[in-house]
C-alpha cells in the first residue's frame, strides 16, 4: 500500500507530503489545478520515464520520495541485492542534465530495475487505456493476462523460435543455379588463396616481432655490449659483478663479529649472485644476437603476404584460418545443397508439428479462458448499469506466427437486437469508459498488485452509470487501496479519505496545494463540482445528502 507520497520542484508543486490510507482515496480539483502531476510523481517512483519539463522553472532537480507499507518479500529484492523490509522506501531525483538517482530502501537501483518494482507495486490506469481497448492488436494479450498462460506461451515461443531458424536456413541456400555457381566459384577462389599461403595462427605477431628485433639489431647488440661491460668488466674497469664480489669477501671475513654484519653479508652475497646471473644471461642474448639482410628481406615478403590476405579475410592469422573453414563449409553446404536441403526440409517438418502441437493447447487454453473472461466481464458490466450488453471474444485461426495461431477480437453489442460487433465501432465514450473498468477489475482479480489507480478513467460518464462506477470503485478498494482522480461527485462522495488539489499564487509564482478534507470540506468540495464555482445553498444541501447516503 502506497502511504505516503513526498514531493519536491515538480511542475507547480514546491513541496507536498500526501498521505494515502487504505480503502478508497479521492483526488479532486479544478482542471489544471495538478491533479496529473500529482499521478505523474507517482509514476516517477514506479520507475517510467520522467522528463526534464517536470522539474520546476528555477531549480536545478526535482525529487519524489514513497513510503510502501505491507510489502511482500518479493523476489525483487534478492535478485537485485536490495535490503527487504516490509516498510519499503522509494527515492527519485530528476536532474535538468538528465541524470537520474534512484534508490530503494537506501540502495542505488537503475530506472529500468526501478521499473520492475514498480509494476509490482502499483497499476496506474488512464484515459489512454480506454484507447488501448480499441486496438485490436491489444486484445490478444489482454486475454492472455486473464490466462496467466505464460508456460504455455514460452513452450510455443521454443518450438516457433525453432522453425523461423530453419526457415531462414532454407531461405538462405535458396537460390538459383548461376547464383550458385558464380558463389561457388568465389568461395574456391578465396580458399585456393588462402590455403596456398600456408598460414599458422598467430604467424603474423611472430613475424612482426622478429622483424622489430632485426630491424633494431644494431642498436640492441650495442646495449648488450654496454650493457656487458658494466656488469663483468672491461680493460681498464671493473664490473659491477667483480665490485660485488670485493664487497662479498670484506664482509665474510667479519660476518662472525656482528649479527647485523653477518645478514648485510647475506644481503650482498644474493645481490652478487643475482648480478652473476644477469651477467651471463645478458652475454649469452649478445652472443646469439645474429643479423641477416636476407632474413628481414624474407619477413617482409611473407608479411606482405599475410597483410593482402588481411585486407579481405580477417585482421588476424587466426581470423583468416577461421575465415577459411567457414568458407568450406559453405562450400560444402552448396555442393551438397540438394541433400542439405532435403534434411532441413524434414526438421522443418518435424518442427512445425511441435510448434502446432504447442499452438493448439494454447489455442484451447485461450478458447476455454476467453469464454470465462466474457462471463466474468457481463457480470461487472451487469454491476455496472450495462445488463443488456453482448460481450464475446472473436477467433481467426492463422497460420503459425510469433504469438501463437490465434487472432482475438472482443466484438460486443451494447443494445437489444443489435449484432455483436467491433468494439471500436459501437462503444459510445461512456460505454467504453465502463468496459475498460470492468476488463481492468477481471484482470486485478488475477493480479496480486495491492494498489490500483484510476486517472480519470470517469471520463463522459455521467448520472446513474456515474453512481454505478462509483459503487464498484468502492467494492474494489474493499480489497485493495484505490486512488482515484475524478470530476464527478458520485465517485468523489464515495471516498474513505478526500484530498482536495488547488492551484494558487504568491509572490508572483504558481503554487499547488494537497489538503486532505473533513467532512465540512469535503461537502464544500462536492458543492463546487456539483454546482461549479457558484456555490449555494441548494448544491451545500445535495453534498450533505450524498455523504450522508
Amino acid at each position: 500500500m502506497l502511504s505516503l507520497l513526498h514531493i519536491e520542484n515538480i511542475a507547480v508543486i514546491e513541496c507536498a507530503d500526501i498521505t494515502f490510507d487504505r480503502g478508497f482515496n479521492v483526488l479532486t480539483g479544478e482542471t489544471g489545478a495538478g491533479k496529473s502531476i500529482v499521478i505523474d510523481a507517482i509514476s516517477a517512483i514506479l520507475g517510467q520515464r520522467a522528463y526534464r519539463d517536470m522539474i520546476r522553472t528555477g531549480t536545478a532537480k526535482a525529487s519524489v520520495r514513497a513510503v510502501f507499507t505491507g510489502v511482500p518479500k518479493l523476489a525483487w529484492f534478492e535478485e537485485n541485492g536490495v535490503e527487504y523490509d516490509e516498510e519499503t522506501i522509494i527515492q527519485r531525483e530528476i536532474y535538468l542534465d538528465g541524470k537520474n538517482i534512484c534508490r530503494v530502501n537506501g540502495s542505488l537501483v537503475t530506472v529500468s530495475i526501478l521499473n520492475k518494482l514498480g509494476i509490482q507495486l502499483i497499476n496506474i490506469h488512464g484515459q489512454h487505456d480506454s484507447a488501448s481497448l480499441f486496438d485490436e492488436d491489444n486484445h490478444l494479450q489482454f486475454l492472455d493476462d486473464f490466462a496467466r498462460n505464460e508456460d504455455l506461451r514460452a513452450a510455443y515461443a521454443e518450438q516457433y523460435s525453432a522453425v523461423a531458424k530453419l526457415r531462414r536456413e532454407i531461405d538462405r541456400m535458396s537460390m538459383d543455379e548461376g547464383e550458385k555457381l558464380r558463389r561457388m566459384e568465389t568461395l574456391k577462389y578465396q580458399i585456393e588463396e588462402i590455403e596456398k599461403a600456408q598460414l599458422q595462427a598467430g604467424e603474423d605477431e611472430e613475424l612482426e616481432a622478429r622483424r622489430k628485433l632485426l630491424q633494431n639489431s644494431e642498436k640492441i647488440a650495442n646495449g648488450l655490449n654496454d650493457a656487458v661491460e658494466n656488469l663483468y668488466g672491461g680493460e681498464d674497469t671493473d664490473g659491477a659483478a667483480t665490485l660485488l664480489s670485493i664487497a662479498e669477501r670484506a664482509l665474510a671475513r667479519i660476518a662472525k663479529y656482528s649479527e647485523d654484519i653477518s645478514s648485510l653479508h647475506e644481503k650482498v652475497a644474493d645481490m652478487m649472485y643475482q648480478v652473476q646471473d644477469v651477467a651471463e644471461i645478458a652475454r649469452d642474448v649478445r652472443d646469439d644476437l645474429s643479423y641477416s639482410a636476407d632474413e628481414l628481406e624474407r619477413i617482409e615478403a611473407r608479411l606482405d603476404v599475410i597483410h593482402k590476405l588481411r585486407r579481405k579475410y580477417g585482421a588476424t592469422c587466426a581470423d583468416i584460418l577461421e575465415y577459411l573453414e567457414k568458407a568450406k563449409r559453405e562450400l560444402d553446404e552448396i555442393e551438397f545443397a540438394d541433400d542439405h536441403m532435403e534434411r532441413l526440409k524434414k526438421k522443418l517438418q518435424q518442427a512445425e508439428k511441435s510448434a502446432w502441437d504447442a499452438a493448439l493447447a494454447l489455442r484451447k487454453n485461450r478458447r476455454e479462458t476467453a469464454q470465462l473472461l466474457s462471463e466474468r466481464i457481463l457480470t461487472e458490466l451487469a454491476q455496472l448499469d450495462m445488463p443488456r450488453v453482448q460481450f464475446a471474444c472473436n477467433f481467426t485461426e492463422l497460420e503459425l506466427t510469433g504469438n501463437g495461431a490465434d487472432a482475438v477480437a472482443f466484438y460486443m453489442s451494447a443494445n437489444v437486437g443489435e449484432a455483436l460487433k467491433p468494439m471500436s465501432k459501437v462503444a459510445s465514450g461512456g460505454e467504453l469508459a465502463r468496459i475498460m473498468l470492468a476488463m481492468k477489475n477481471v484482470l486485478a482479480e488475477q493480479d496480486k498488485v495491492n494498489t490500483l489507480i484510476f486517472d480519470e478513467v470517469d471520463t463522459g460518464v455521467s448520472g446513474r452509470a456515474a453512481q454505478k462506477v462509483a459503487e464498484k470503485l468502492k467494492s474494489v478498494a474493499r480489497t485493495k487501496q484505490v486512488l482515484c482522480v475524478t470530476h464527478l461527485p458520485q465517485l468523489a462522495a464515495m471516498g474513505d479519505t478526500h484530498l482536495l488539489i488547488a492551484k494558487g499564487e504568491r509572490e508572483g509564482r504558481t503554487y499547488t496545494t494537497v489538503t486532505p478534507l473533513d467532512k465540512e470540506g469535503r461537502k464544500r468540495e462536492l458543492a463546487r463540482i456539483i454546482g461549479g464555482a457558484n456555490i449555494t445553498e441548494t448544491t451545500l444541501k445535495s453534498a450533505e445528502e450524498m455523504l450522508s447516503r
